[in-house]
């Protein structure tokens, strides 16, 4: 991986939408989690989701265009011009020299894309009639649509990839993003990922037995968006450019279940490699890492095994859980996860920042990041 040097972020999270309204919550070790829910109908019995409440994209969009995107649309959307608006990449709608539309990318990840959209389309045709379909809402159903919503709406003319990997898409992006930037093929991206709410993502999660229903022994969902602007650490330096954070280590990997027949099967020895590969190309040795931004979600089956690893690895180093203030994000847990290394570093933390991301059937990614001071 060549070393990326990320700017500003955009954010919105449960805890609203901006960079400040985040940073003062996590400073704060407030929880984002809520009772009930507005995204979807009200399930039976106890319920803890962290959800974006009141979420209104026109302040930061406008009124115009928006009737027909869907909720993870519209978190793209604000995040990303957020970004692109704190990163100095746009003004008032314009791009800002250096920057062009034919030179900015989009990286985005998402684990499960537009259930919501799927689901209403679905929910149409078996009880009414498929004519009875919404044209306009069936491009949601596409997985890449909001990241491709991004693209059409800021202009951004250069690459558009859409990882979709469960959870640990949000650190996988990175590495994408890194390959294209070093190709050529732009000069910057905005990377990150984004993930919402919905019914059917609820259900599913549900049915397998994963949530807390009110007894403290599951995950909790959330949503939410984060995009980072992002370009190789060489050419950040021959802008005169201090990131806020640079990625400089990545490594993922896939270990076969023993047993098929199991829907949930997260795998420690993937987790230790993926942490061993991520150390390595950033030229990292395990005991410089003193903190560690896991995955841990409430969810006892997850959260063990990846104990085991960062135990077997790194036994010393201080770990902090985001998802157990933001909720299982998915898609947009890895780009928060960074949200919050970058809150560190700016308060002070020195040295390699391990970042781990330990998918839900054999598959598991680290990144390692620091901030700038660190770096020859």
């Amino acid at each position: 991986m060549r070393p990326l040097a990320l700017g500003a972020p955009g954010v919105v999270s449960a805890f609203g939408i901006g960079v400040e309204a985040f940073d003062d919550a996590m400073r704060r070790g407030d929880k984002g989690f809520r009772a009930e829910v507005t995204a979807f109908a009200q399930p039976e019995g106890p319920l803890s989701v962290a959800e974006v409440a009141n979420f209104d994209p026109r302040p930061v969009l406008g009124d115009k265009g928006l009737r027909n995107h869907d909720r993870i649309t519209r978190l793209a959307l604000v995040a990303a011009r957020r970004c692109l608006e704190a990163a100095a990449i746009k003004r008032e709608g314009a791009f800002v020299a250096p920057f062009t539309g034919e030179a900015v990318g989009v990286v985005s990840a998402t684990a499960y894309a537009s259930i919501e959209a799927v689901t209403e389309l679905d929910r149409v045709a078996r009880l009414e009639d498929p004519r009875y379909l919404n044209p306009g809402r069936f491009p949601n159903t596409v997985t890449n649509s909001a990241s491709g919503y991004v693209s059409i709406w800021e202009g951004l003319k250069a690459f558009n990839v859409a990882v979709t990997n469960g959870p640990t898409s949000g650190l996988d992006v990175f590495d994408a993003a890194s390959m294209y930037l070093a190709d050529g093929r732009a000069e910057a991206a905005l990377v990150g990922g984004v993930e919402a709410l919905s019914e059917g993502l609820w259900r599913g999660f549900d049915r397998v037995g994963m949530l807390d229903r009110g007894d403290g022994k599951g995950a909790r969902l959330g949503e939410g968006a984060a995009f980072f602007a992002v370009e190789t650490l060489d050419r950040a330096r021959r802008r005169g450019v201090t990131p806020g954070l640079v990625v400089s280590g990545y490594g993922s990997t896939f270990a076969a279940p023993d047993d098929t027949a199991r829907l949930v099967t997260p795998s420690a020895e993937a987790l230790r490699e993926a942490i061993g590969l991520a150390l390595e190309t950033a030229g990292c040795r395990a005991d410089a890492v003193s903190l560690v931004i896991d995955g841990t979600n409430g969810y006892e089956a997850h959260d063990a095994v990846e104990a085991q690893a960062l135990g077997a690895l790194l036994p010393g180093a201080s770990r902090v859980s985001p998802k157990m203030a933001l909720g299982e994000t998915l898609g947009a847990a890895g780009s928060l996860a960074l949200v919050e290394a970058r809150r560190r570093v700016a308060a002070g933390h020195r040295g390699p920042i391990l970042v781990t991301a330990l998918g839900y059937y054999g598959n598991a990614s680290a990144l390692v990041c620091q901030g700038p001071e660190n770096l020859a």
